[in-house]
C-alpha cells in the first residue's frame, strides 16, 4: 500500500514563504507524476502545480512566478516552495501521486492534506 506523508503547512503572514513536502512510500514500480492541489472552504479542489517523471512542470495561473514545484526522484518526494504568499492562498493543500505499482498499471493516491493559512 502506498502512502503519502505531507509536511510544512502552517500560519504565515502575507508576503511570507512556506515549503511543503510530500514523501511517497510503499510498493511503487515507477512514479509517473506528482502534484499539489488545494481546497479553500466553499471551493472545489484545484490544481496548484504538477511535475511529471520527466520534470515537466505545470502551474495554476494564480501561482505562476510565486510557487515552484520540484522533485527528488530517488526519494519519491515532491516539494512546493511558496513565496509572496497572499491571503487567497489560504487552503488545505493536498499532495497527489500518479504511479505504477506494476508494469503497465496506473493508480492515484492522495495525501491527507496540510493546512496553509496566510494572514493579512
Amino acid at each position: 500500500q502506498v502512502q503519502l506523508v505531507e509536511s510544512g503547512g502552517g500560519l504565515v503572514q502575507a508576503g511570507g514563504s512556506l515549503r511543503l513536502s510530500c514523501a511517497a512510500s510503499g510498493s511503487i514500480f515507477s512514479v509517473n507524476a506528482m502534484g499539489w492541489f488545494r481546497q479553500a472552504p466553499g471551493n472545489e479542489r484545484e490544481l496548484v502545480a504538477h511535475i511529471t517523471s520527466g520534470g515537466v512542470t505545470n502551474y495554476a495561473d494564480s501561482v505562476k512566478g510565486r510557487f515552484t514545484i520540484s522533485r527528488d526522484n530517488a526519494m519519491n518526494t515532491v516539494y512546493l516552495q511558496m513565496s509572496s504568499l497572499k491571503p487567497e492562498d489560504t487552503a488545505v493543500y493536498f499532495c497527489n501521486l500518479l504511479y505504477s505499482p506494476t508494469f503497465n498499471t496506473n493508480l492515484e493516491v492522495w495525501g491527507q492534506g496540510t493546512l496553509v493559512t496566510v494572514s493579512s
